[in-house]
């Protein structure tokens, strides 16, 4: 039991610490700076949406008024079986002029969408992203300004969860993702990025291959074919969209469930990001897999615990069960003064890892992550 406790102890600590403790090392020993630079390239922006009439108006009118020129710039956007009045808002816009757009009678998935946005796109550079979020007036310029460097494949943007008013929140998932960007910052800072954001981000078209059907991280696995042509992968903080911190907590649950599905199924769709064709392998286990052991190393800890009777793992027990108490009360919505500091992030790793190990269930069962925006 000791050696469980210890290699669970030393699983969770690789996860969360090791590993961006490692990438800061590395960010001072072997720096990769970006040679950006002014460019104005044709820019297609891509977006695949379904149901999406509450917030559609709003994205193609945030899309079409961004800093930079009308005549580089179109907007391509494949309407997914759509119910609502998604198709007759794309029709309005495709009348319009700089908005093409694709209706499909029949929901095939969004990487069967993308596929076809890409195919309608006419800009060496694509820009993609979701109907939900905001871009920020100048993030595509500066977005662009990366592929000055001939390295570089595609840029990833930040997304912001809050508002530009009242700023970035820094509670619970808002806490945690700030902590995943800053990963993201010095992976980038000396090689690649293993994914990007989903909300904004670009690429070379050149360098785009079809997605498989089905497909449900096209925001990792399109990076990835990227650094497998040889190219990189950089993240640009400069550039930022927007987006609720809260989406409700059985929808933001079921998002969460959905990208952890969606890491096991690239292991399925994708061999190869685990054999030596992927040249960034060490940073995707590190960032994408070992996030999918955990909740096994948590679970394996915690019964390790109960059974090593000597003060320190008694310790260790009891911190184990304060904390998972203290998520608890944050679950419950239960105000509890300083502590609540504590608690909410407490509450955002038990869900974040429960919902991995959902995703695990569904992948043995061969479950399919339904579409969730």
């Amino acid at each position: 039991m000791k050696w469980v406790f210890w290699i669970a102890v030393a699983t969770i600590a690789y996860s969360y610490v090791g590993y961006a403790v490692w990438l800061w090392l590395r960010s001072l020993w072997s720096p990769r700076p970006v040679r950006r630079g002014p460019a104005e390239p044709a820019v297609s922006a891509v977006m695949v949406v379904r149901n999406e009439e509450a917030v559609l108006v709003r994205k193609l009118e945030n899309l079409l008024t961004l800093d930079y020129p009308p005549e580089k710039l179109d907007v391509v956007v494949v309407s997914d079986g759509s119910s609502d009045g998604t198709a007759s808002i794309l029709k309005d816009f495709g009348a319009r002029g700089r908005v093409r757009t694709r209706s499909k009678p029949e929901s095939q998935g969004k990487a069967s969408g993308l596929n076809d946005a890409i195919e309608l796109a006419s800009g060496e550079i694509l820009l993609f992203t979701d109907a939900r979020q905001l871009i920020e007036p100048g993030a595509l310029r500066l977005l662009v300004e990366n592929f000055s460097d001939p390295a570089v494949g595609c840029v990833s943007g930040e997304l912001m969860l809050g508002d530009p008013v009242g700023g970035e929140t820094g509670r619970g998932t808002g806490l945690y993702w700030r902590i995943e960007k800053k990963i993201r910052e010095m992976e980038s800072a000396t090689g690649s990025v293993a994914g990007a954001t989903g909300a904004i981000y670009c690429a070379r078209r050149q360098l785009l291959e079809p997605l498989p059907a089905g497909t449900i991280l096209d925001d990792v696995l399109i990076p990835m074919q990227v650094v497998r042509e040889g190219f990189r992968v950089i993240f640009d903080s400069r550039a930022r969209a927007w987006d609720s911190p809260d989406l409700g907590g059985t929808r933001e649950f079921s998002r969460k469930v959905r990208t952890l599905s969606g890491n096991y199924q690239l292991l399925q769709l994708a061999p190869w990001l685990l054999s030596s064709r992927n040249p960034i392998r060490f940073e995707f286990v590190s960032h994408k897999l070992s996030r999918l052991v955990a909740p096994f190393a948590l679970v394996a800890l915690l019964v390790a615990s109960l059974f090593l009777p000597q003060p320190g793992y008694r310790a260790a027990l009891i911190a184990q069960l304060a904390f998972y108490a203290l998520a608890v009360v944050a679950i419950v919505d239960v105000k509890i003064g300083p502590l609540s500091r504590i608690a909410d992030p407490a509450r955002t790793f038990v869900v974040l890892n429960s919902a991995a190990l959902v995703a695990f269930v569904n992948f043995v069962t061969g479950r399919k992550a339904v579409w969730v925006r």
